[in-house]
This record gives structure tokens, C-alpha cells and sequence, in this order.
């Protein structure tokens, strides 16, 4: 898989700056059926860095109403990947 399929985006919240600047730590919207090493290898390859561990987590889409039906926005997997101390990505 290309790497630029593998990562979707970076996800920029409070808490994932809070992981950036204390724990070197980096949040990115994967490809639903992408495993750790193909996230690793994407990251090194597109950033540039030195990857030390990636964690990764599938989140269910939440629970909307649209008038009188019940829907549901589409789910998303997730990624969070620790840096090697002297690397760092600069997002902004």
C-alpha cells in the first residue's frame, strides 16, 4: 500500500499537542485495514523520522438523529506514534 493511502491526516487536538510536547508522542487517522508496520513504514517514509512504537485503536462512529431516524457517522482507526528523542514533526 502507498504510503500517502496509509496516512490520512494528522489529528491536531488538545490532548494529542499535550502528547506532542511532552511525550514526543503523534496522533494520525490511518487506513481502516492498515497494520503497525505499513503505519511505520508510511510515517518514516513522509515525515522523515525515526519511529519507536505505534499504537493503534478503532473508534466507532457516534450515534446521530436526523429527524425520526437514527444514524451513525462513519468510524475511523487511529494511530499514535512515539518518535525517536531528537526527531519531532513539525504540524503547524
Amino acid at each position: 500500500m502507498d504510503p500517502y493511502q496509509v496516512v490520512i491526516k494528522p489529528l491536531i487536538t488538545e490532548k494529542g499537542t499535550g502528547q506532542n510536547e511532552k511525550l514526543n508522542q503523534y496522533a494520525f487517522q490511518v487506513h481502516a485495514e492498515a497494520n503497525k508496520q505499513q503505519i511505520r513504514e508510511a510515517v518514516e517514509t513522509i515525515y522523515e523520522v525515526r519511529v519507536l512504537k505505534v499504537r493503534t485503536m478503532k473508534r466507532l462512529g457516534k450515534v446521530r438523529r436526523y429527524r425520526y431516524t437514527h444514524g451513525r457517522t462513519s468510524g475511523m482507526k487511529k494511530a499514535v506514534v512515539t518518535l525517536h528523542a531528537e526527531d519531532h514533526i513539525d504540524l503547524f
